[in-house]
């Protein structure tokens, strides 16, 4: 066994295909595989299912690279205390439902990285995404939420992928408006004072269930409904159509230009938002620092965080 077939494994990991690790490693895709092969015939294992839609970890795969990245780490930090010129790459990424305070964690980090070399990845994505990308190792963290309409449904899901959901803090729903919206002169705000404005919640594509949205109350009716796909032509709406979208009540004013604001929603619900990860794997230390930050930017809008 060699590192650089180690640091061939990450990447092909990353990238979910061996033909696009080879041309990001500048290798040709025979030589690729047969590194692979020969580490594969060394330790009698299987590390890959091979298919037309790519590669996925076998058993024994996510287990081997869960010892693998620790070896790069320590290899990472004998370069870092011996003076080599050269160090790997901080490679992390993270998938999420479209909350405001995951991409602030995010941009914290990467200033925390400074100007070390990093390949970070953020999704915004549908909730099935979410999963599916902790599943196959496209992205370490997952952030989503649960409540008492969707866990039964999203837990099984869970389950069934072998990963696990660890909350991070509960939330009272809030309506999210536009700052010149008439709603903002009510300190609650109630379903029927909603009526005659546009609801506004994030499609999700072929898993379209009630158990998959991103917005609680995803079954009530509304005269007026629009699906976005991304974050920024949600808030748009919001200012430009007086809509309105339902969620955490988090909103980051430096990343929001201050242009939305967070009214709490009368009604008996709760959020669970949390993180989830691959049971095969540990947490590395950047999403380990990730999620550090995250908690800490949680904190400073009040919220107590599960320990």
């Amino acid at each position: 066994m060699r590192i650089q077939q180690l640091e061939y494994l990450e990447k092909i990991v990353e990238t979910g295909s061996i033909n696009e690790a080879a041309k990001q490693l500048f290798i040709s895709q025979p030589s690729l595989s047969q590194a692979m092969k020969e580490m594969e015939k060394e330790y009698k294992i299987q590390l890959f299912y091979r298919t037309k839609l790519g590669i996925t970890l076998t058993n024994e795969g996510r287990e081997f690279i869960n010892y693998s990245r620790g070896i790069l780490d320590q290899v990472n930090l004998l370069d870092e205390r011996f003076g080599k010129t050269t160090t790997r790459k901080h490679i992390f990424s993270v998938s999420g439902q479209h909350y405001a305070f995951v991409v602030h964690a995010f941009v914290e980090l990467v200033k925390k990285i400074g100007q070390d070399e990093y390949q970070f990845t953020l999704r915004e994505t549908q909730t099935q995404n979410v999963l599916d990308d902790i599943q196959t190792f496209k992205s370490e963290l997952g952030i989503i939420y649960l409540n008492d309409f969707n866990q039964t449904v999203l837990k099984r899901l869970i389950a069934e992928k072998n990963l696990e959901f660890i909350p991070l803090f509960e939330a009272k729903p809030h309506v999210f408006v536009g700052r010149e919206n008439p709603l903002t002169k009510k300190k609650s705000i109630t379903l029927e004072d909603l009526e005659d404005y546009p609801y506004l919640s994030y499609e999700q594509g072929d898993t379209n269930s009630f158990y998959f949205s991103e917005e609680i109350l995803s079954t009530l009716q509304s005269k007026k409904h629009i699906q976005i796909s991304d974050r920024a032509t949600i808030f748009n709406l919001m200012v430009g159509l007086n809509g309105y979208t339902i969620s955490s009540g988090i909103i980051s004013s430096e990343l929001n230009d201050e242009k939305i604001v967070a009214i709490p929603l009368e009604i008996d619900d709760s959020m669970i938002l949390g993180y989830l990860k691959n049971k095969k794997i540990d947490l590395s230390k950047i999403a380990k620092d990730y999620l550090e930050l995250l908690k800490q930017h949680i904190r400073n809008y009040g919220f107590e965080i599960y320990e």
